[in-house]
């Protein structure tokens, strides 16, 4: 097994300290909040001892400076033998504050906005926009529990266990009253399609339910759709995987993120899991009404 390191970084209140632990727990040598300073020479120790195969830097905007640019350094990272990957963790604002509020801890720039944490969030957010843009992995974390964070984290890092051919591809159903995933590299929306919610038998099912699978699905513009959505992935994945991308986001939204977009993820979710090892769906408000 090869090295790997990682940097872990994002807004704050998007879930690093449970990501931490998640990365502690399979095995990682985990840093958290290091000088920036002190990066290199950190790397340069860590690649002299066997022990240290699978490191993590947990950062945050505090090290800003020297992340933004830390794209442009991966050769002077990678010459001591570690796979870099940054992972991004992303909260919407709304989130942000709830969070906030509950745990009542203090935002890293209170004090530059007297205390307004709405201010601070987005300062922050704007902040470290360009450290987003560079990262190999963004998960948002709005929707999401420990347990689906832990399991997406599992996806990234562990699935292909350092083999960069390996593409990851994550299925997302949502509503659009719910707003659209901010991690989601492609975006499509089946609100085009007859909706099962006007059916009253089927109203209070899911697209996870077969009635409502099969009513999705006994029009022909749904399987033509379906069949166009696997021609594109199919067409662009080994493209991807070429230009050294290793995962894709696919997020299907209907109305209300309980039936159409359902089906269609479970779908794409059934069709690649037959050619690629590493796929996974989430639905995101399937208990949103």
């Amino acid at each position: 097994m090869g090295k790997e390191l990682v940097v872990l970084t994002g807004v704050s209140g998007a879930g690093k300290s449970t990501a931490m632990g998640f990365l502690e727990d399979v095995g990682f040598y985990c840093v958290d909040n290091m000088p920036p300073e002190l990066m290199a020479t950190f790397v340069s120790i860590m690649a002299s001892s066997q022990q240290y195969n699978r490191v993590a830097i947990v950062t945050d905007v505090r090290s800003i400076d020297i992340l933004k640019h830390l794209k442009e350094r991966m050769e002077d990272i990678e010459k001591y033998g570690y796979l870099v990957k940054i992972v991004f963790l992303d909260v919407n604002e709304k989130e942000a504050m709830k969070r906030y509020k509950l745990t009542r801890r203090k935002h890293p720039f209170a004090d530059k906005f007297n205390g307004d944490i709405a201010g601070a969030i987005a300062y922050e957010k704007e902040t470290l926009s360009s450290l987003r843009a560079q990262a190999d992995h963004i998960i948002d974390t709005s929707d999401m529990d420990n347990s689906k964070l832990r399991s997406r984290l599992t996806q990234i890092l562990l699935g292909d266990e350092g083999k960069r051919e390996i593409m990851n591809i994550h299925c997302i159903s949502f509503g659009f009253k719910h707003g659209v995933p901010s991690d989601a590299d492609f975006v499509i929306d089946v609100r085009c399609l007859p909706n099962p919610y006007w059916v009253d038998e089927l109203r209070n099912k899911t697209g996870l339910d077969k009635e409502v699978k099969d009513y999705v699905f006994s029009f022909d513009e749904s399987n033509e759709l379906l069949s166009k959505l696997i021609d594109l992935l199919d067409f662009l994945n080994p493209l991807y995987i070429k230009e050294g991308k290793s995962q894709i986001v696919f997020a299907i939204g209907c109305t209300g993120g309980n039936h159409r977009s359902v089906a269609f993820a479970e779908a794409l979710k059934d069709y690649f899991s037959k050619k690629w090892d590493n796929v996974s769906v989430n639905h995101r408000d399937i208990e949103r009404k």
